[in-house]
């Protein structure tokens, strides 16, 4: 199985939701969220970590097949006395995806991709030294796509943000342009604190699609809704998508240009991506 063909590849937006409260889980994979992330890190004390872990496990026979192809388990950081037990834990339930925060190097993830070999990574970059990896991360073993730890980063760098956070502008530049390098999915970018700021999510959501972003963290199930509505193609956008969709098949997937431009695989994945938030399959 490849464990790059998920769904969670065309998803424009991920709710957390804490191992601790498993009464959310259902209600999430409801909000209309295009994937849920299931956080065994920040959302859980250390005290509970054991205690998300089991009810994660004990909560996953009530998924359908459909639902568990849209969840992600968010690990605690590699060298953390948690991670071990956080990967075999996705191990055991065979996990489509885990979210790997603070990532930042090339064997941290190809070490993960070996306990996993069917498991999509998401490797979330939040520190200094992620930032400085961020090519060799974005190539390491069965990565589906990267994301952005916007409030850690900030943190780990000594940075006083202002709301737009414009001092992470060229963060976000090298994580898309690293995802583009790498050919994998559009990245993910971070969250907005506020969950009643209801413009300044919008802002920022449109932003990250500016930005070339393919999708937002979100904490509160509020959130959602805007984000999906801020990726939504536009008409021109699904045209697009479409006349690559047939290209592509007519090449048999071979070279072929389009306007002018070669489609190769990131091209024909965003158009793919493209048409399954637009419920175009």
């Amino acid at each position: 199985m490849n464990p790059l063909n998920t769904p969670l590849g065309f998803c424009s937006n991920f709710l957390f939701v804490p191992g601790t409260r498993p009464e959310r889980f259902l209600k999430a994979l409801d909000s209309g969220a295009s994937g849920v992330i299931l956080d065994l890190e920040d959302a859980v004390a250390e005290e509970d970590k054991e205690t998300a872990r089991a009810a994660i496990r004990s909560a996953w026979s009530q998924f359908s097949d459909e639902q568990k192809k849209r969840l992600v388990i968010r690990t605690n950081s590699p060298g953390s006395k948690f991670y071990s037990a956080d990967l075999i834990l996705a191990q055991e339930l065979q996990v489509a995806c885990i979210l790997i925060p603070k990532s930042e190097s090339l064997d941290q993830i190809n070490g993960a991709a070996l306990i996993l070999p069917n498991t999509a990574i998401i490797p979330m970059i939040e520190t200094a030294l992620g930032l400085h990896h961020l090519n060799e991360i974005a190539n390491s073993n069965q990565v589906l796509r990267l994301a952005l730890g916007n409030l850690d980063l900030q943190a780990d760098l000594g940075m006083m943000c202002d709301a737009q956070e414009t001092g992470l502008q060229t963060a976000r530049y090298q994580i898309v342009l690293a995802s583009r390098l790498a050919q994998i999915t559009p990245p993910v970018d971070g969250v907005t604190p506020s969950t009643d700021d209801l413009p300044r999510i919008t802002d920022d959501a449109e932003r990250a699609k500016r930005m070339g972003f393919g999708a937002k963290l979100c904490i509160h199930p509020k959130q959602v809704a805007i984000v999906q509505a801020a990726f939504m193609p536009t008409e021109e956008e699904v045209h697009w998508a479409q006349r690559v969709i047939e290209a592509d098949k007519t090449s048999k997937g071979g070279a072929v240009k389009l306007d002018g431009k070669m489609i190769d695989r990131p091209v024909v994945l965003l158009a793919k991506r493209t048409l399954a938030i637009a419920g175009k399959h």
